[in-house]
């Protein structure tokens, strides 16, 4: 439904743009999304991109550069003027701008903070001294704070004339005469106390608080994990510096999902942008396909080893695709289940054995089902009971161990502090791949007597 409604979008704007229909054009821009227009945006050529760009307001012109991907954005930000670009930088929020300048060349970065008012910059360039994959990369520096001493009704007052343009205005967060964070109260709170009631009276001060330095990863498992809607950055004096909103957490489980699955698959966050590199996409790719490569030599090896098997039984060779393509797939259902599992804090390195037992288990059941299935089919193409059961077996052994590397790796790298999503892909497919050959042939050599 989605694509089909950004599809129709994309269809109308570039017609009125060839028919030069403006005021209709402008009509479609006011009532749309900018995060729908930034998906149209890179479809557009250089002149209709200008035009499309003029009849944004500023708010929308800050989501476009907010939405648009690394590549689509740099080039355009090329072709406007360095004025325009600050215009609609200092309507912005704080960390939207640093995450802005943070993906522009160094030079342009630079001539921008130079470019923008001095309190903007100055804040800006605050949360570029935090790293991209940090809290206090991330947080907001607007934020509510009022002393503990302060009424409910001052405290209302207060958000009536200061705080009128605040990113998060749904959590109050109180500090002492120090600025350090001691409690945190909901606007709910504030409005049905009696009106000279002090913060201190009924805030809450068990506040879920992260540091400059924690990684964007675990503030969002403890935004989830306690459906709170922001999360309070203090330094390491306790005081308080900024604040990360759920926005935020959303675009980090979607950037962390897109980084598992890339690393799983073999692949970098960085060919998933730059897609128009060649060389670099297989640079990137190398060193993956490179252990694929390595264990297709290992495998062959092996499958040498049995060569007189394989001279007097040639038909063996033909269920070597199945066990092996079975054996790969559950290896690979139960690694990406753990390291999933790891990734948004639902499994703990100290539940190695359970997940592993439980892993086994269902790949020796799922193991045992088509192992006898496949061995049916072998008893029916060759009329022999020792084909069969060895077909059979073998199976039953590839996917009980696929499933158990494929649980237990996840873990053990997470224990020796190894990112499992890199890891775990390459080294179960190429582990299983020579498992499931060997075991195969092992079992055929033994059970028919060669």
């Amino acid at each position: 439904m989605q694509a089909d409604r950004i599809k129709i979008l994309t269809e109308s704007i570039k017609r009125l743009l060839r028919r030069n229909a403006t005021s209709h054009l402008r009509k479609i821009v006011s009532k749309t999304h900018a995060a729908d227009l930034s998906v149209v945006f890179p479809s557009l050529a250089i002149s209709n991109r200008h035009k499309l760009f003029e009849m944004m307001d500023t708010q929308q012109k800050g989501i476009l550069f907010s939405e648009l991907d690394e590549t689509s954005l740099l080039t355009f930000i090329e072709e406007i003027q360095l004025d325009e670009v600050v215009e609609v930088l200092e309507k912005m929020a704080a960390d939207d701008v640093a995450d802005f300048i943070g993906r522009l060349p160094e030079e342009k970065s630079a001539a921008i903070l130079e470019k923008m008012r001095k309190e903007g910059s100055e804040e800006v360039e605050g949360l570029l001294r935090y790293g991209d994959d940090t809290a206090g990369g991330i947080m907001v520096p607007d934020f509510i704070a009022l002393r503990e001493d302060t009424t409910a009704t001052e405290a209302i007052g207060s958000l009536q004339k200061e705080h009128m343009d605040v990113e998060m205005p749904f959590y109050l967060y109180v500090t002492d005469e120090y600025g350090k964070l001691v409690g945190v109260c909901s606007l709910r709170q504030l409005v049905v106390v009696p009106p000279d009631t002090p913060l201190k009276d009924f805030m809450s001060t068990d506040v879920f608080s992260v540091e400059t330095y924690t990684d964007q990863e675990e503030v969002a498992k403890l935004v989830a994990r306690y459906d709170i809607l922001a999360v309070p950055v203090v330094d390491d004096t306790n005081e308080l510096v900024g604040i990360v909103t759920v926005d935020d957490v959303i675009d980090i489980f979607r950037e962390e999902a897109t980084e598992d699955f890339l690393k799983l698959a073999g692949v970098s966050g960085e060919e998933f942008v730059e897609t128009k590199s060649v060389f670099k996409s297989m640079r990137i790719r190398l060193p993956w396909l490179f252990a694929s490569c390595l264990g297709g030599i290992l495998a062959f090896f092996v499958i040498g080893g049995f060569e007189e098997s394989l001279s007097k039984f040639t038909y063996l060779a033909a269920f070597l695709p199945v066990i092996m393509g079975m054996g790969g797939n559950i290896g690979t259902q139960s690694s990406t289940i753990v390291v999933r599992g790891l990734a948004l804090g639902f499994l703990n390195i100290r539940d190695i054995w359970s997940v592993v037992f439980k892993e086994l288990a269902v790949g020796f059941i799922l193991g045992l089902f088509y192992g006898t299935l496949i061995g049916l089919v072998a008893q029916a193409q060759y009329n022999l009971v020792a084909v069969a059961i060895s077909v059979g077996l073998a199976l039953v052994c590839s996917m009980s161990v696929a499933a158990l590397v494929g649980s237990m790796m996840p873990m053990l790298f997470a224990r020796i502090n190894i990112d499992p999503a890199v890891a775990t892909g390459p080294f179960v497919t190429t582990a299983v791949d020579i498992i499931s050959v060997f075991l195969y042939f092992q079992i055929a050599t033994i059970l028919m007597g060669i």
